[in-house]
């Protein structure tokens, strides 16, 4: 998950063990959440941005279309592929890499992405990430800053997931622009990329200068790289990637 902070604490068992618990929450609540809950606390990661992220203007980009069968709409199913075209349209717009923010969105896909259901899963636990690409408040407000999205709100980004997509392209971007120019570690730039978005920017360039990712990031760079192909299969789909 995006986040500015040190290497991802993520622990996917705690979704079986809570799950109850978020569903009750969820059902005790969905009668009078309209999914427009605008209230949450989380702070993110508590990390002060690099003082090397220097996020560029960029004039406004009108917002992909949603394909014939409404993939723009937030529903309990999810697949990342339907997003083939806010990857591809976003990506571009951020010069970064389509297959790898499609691999990311399919790492970033271990957990349920119903509105409703992200919500009751924050009250429970206020630090948690939203939407589609799991981006903490503190890396979104980061990045969106003098961008055609900054008057945009982190808590959007469950019920908006062609903004999910364009804010995580977007981090991947600044995540760039702190990459050294000659990496001597044996991951390449795209794998530190994906890394630096699980862990944050700092461990992305301690990996680039040789460190040994801990086991949760190790874990995180083993599934990008199983994702690699059906990521480059889902944006080449429709052209492009």
């Amino acid at each position: 998950m995006a986040e500015r902070g040190g290497q991802a604490r993520r622990r996917p068992w705690l979704w079986g063990a809570v799950l109850l618990v978020v569903l009750v929450a969820w059902a005790c609540g969905r009668s009078g959440d309209t999914g427009t809950d605008r209230t949450g606390g989380a702070t993110g990661s508590t990390r002060k941005p690099d003082a090397s992220a220097h996020p560029s203007r960029t004039p406004a980009t009108p917002t992909p279309k949603p394909s014939p069968s409404g993939t723009n709409t937030p529903s309990g199913t999810y697949d990342p592929a339907a997003y083939a075209p806010q990857v591809r349209a976003r990506a571009t717009e951020a010069g970064v890499s389509p297959r790898l923010l499609m691999a990311i969105l399919y790492n970033e896909s271990y957990k349920p992405h119903d509105p409703a259901l992200e919500r009751a899963w924050q009250r429970y636990k206020p630090g948690a990430a939203f939407g589609i690409a799991n981006m903490h408040r503190a890396a979104f407000d980061e990045t969106k800053r003098g961008r055609a999205f900054a008057g945009r709100r982190w808590e959007e980004l469950p019920d908006d997931r062609d903004l999910a997509v364009r804010a995580a392209a977007w981090y991947l971007h600044d995540l760039a622009r702190q990459l050294p120019a000659h990496p001597s570690g044996p991951y390449d730039k795209d794998e530190l990329l994906g890394l630096g978005y699980n862990t944050g920017a700092g461990n992305m360039r301690a990996f680039a200068r040789g460190a040994a990712p801990g086991s949760q990031a190790a874990d995180y760079l083993s599934r990008l790289r199983s994702n690699w192909g059906k990521a480059g299969r889902a944006v080449a789909r429709t052209g492009g990637g």
